[in-house]
C-alpha cells in the first residue's frame, strides 16, 4: 500500500488520499461531484437513521418536493435568490436531437426549449413555501413540521471530497409556526438535537451559537449554528 502523504507535508493531499484510501468516495466523471462507495454510505445511513428517529420524537414527518424550482418562485424568494444565484444548476431544455451534421453526436434540441427555466434546487425553501400557502387556512393548521431528506446542487468551483462538491446529500427542516416565538423554540430544539446527535453519536464536540449577519442562510432574520472546530 502507498505510503500516505503527511499532514505536515500537504494536509490538503493527505485529507483526500485518506478518503480514497479508506475506500470512502472517489471523484465522478461529473466536475465537482463524488461516488459516495458503499463503505461511505453506510456511515451516512448510520447518520441519516439516528437524525431521523429523533426528528419524529420530536412530532416531525418526512415528505418529498421537486429537485426543479422555476425561476419565477426562485425570484419571489427575493433574499434567498440574491444569496444563491451564483451557485445554481438552471434546466433551458428538455430534449436532446441527433446532430445532423455529425453522426453518433447528439445535440440539444433549439425546438425543445422551455417556456420558463427550472433551478436544480440550491434548497427546496421556495417551492416548499409556495406549496405551504395551499395548505395554511388558518392557525387551526400549524403548526407544521416537515423534514425533506434530498439532494441539492451548488455550483461550488472549488470542490472537496465530503467537505465541498456540488451535489450532495442533505436534510431540510421547514416548519410554519402560529407565531415568532414558537418558532424561536423550535430552532433552538432542533440546534439541541443537532449538537446532541454530533457530540453524543460521532463523538465530535461542538460550539453552539449563532450565525454573524453576513454568515446567515440567505434570507433568515437569525440563524442558529453548531460549529465544529477543525484543524
Amino acid at each position: 500500500m502507498a505510503k500516505l502523504t503527511t499532514r505536515a507535508e500537504d494536509y490538503s493531499k493527505w485529507y483526500n488520499e485518506l478518503v480514497v484510501k479508506a475506500n470512502l468516495a472517489e471523484n465522478s466523471k461529473v466536475r465537482g461531484c463524488m461516488v459516495i462507495k458503499p463503505y461511505g454510505y453506510a456511515i451516512w445511513e448510520k447518520l441519516q437513521a439516528e437524525l431521523d428517529k429523533r426528528f419524529k420524537e420530536t412530532g416531525h414527518q418526512n415528505a418529498y418536493f421537486p429537485l426543479f424550482v422555476p425561476k419565477s418562485l426562485f425570484e419571489a424568494e427575493e433574499k434567498n435568490a440574491e444569496g444563491f444565484a451564483k451557485e445554481c444548476a438552471v434546466v433551458t431544455h428538455y430534449r436532446l436531437k441527433n446532430d445532423p451534421d455529425n453522426k453518433g453526436k447528439l445535440i440539444v434540441d433549439p425546438d425543445a426549449k422551455l417556456e420558463e427555466e427550472l433551478i436544480v434546487r440550491p434548497t427546496s425553501e421556495a417551492i416548499i413555501w409556495s406549496t405551504y400557502k395551499n395548505w395554511i387556512q388558518s392557525y387551526r393548521d400549524l403548526p407544521i413540521l416537515i423534514n425533506q431528506w434530498a439532494n441539492v446542487v451548488r455550483w461550488e468551483m472549488r470542490t472537496r471530497l465530503f467537505l465541498r462538491t456540488a451535489e450532495f446529500l442533505w436534510q431540510e427542516g421547514h416548519t410554519a409556526h402560529e407565531t415568532r416565538e414558537e418558532a424561536i423554540v423550535e430552532a433552538k430544539q432542533m440546534q439541541d438535537v443537532y449538537a446532541d446527535v454530533v457530540e453524543n453519536f460521532m463523538a465530535i464536540p461542538v460550539v453552539k451559537g449563532y450565525k454573524t449577519e453576513s454568515e446567515r442562510f440567505a434570507g433568515a432574520d437569525d440563524t442558529y449554528t453548531i460549529e465544529a472546530l477543525m484543524q
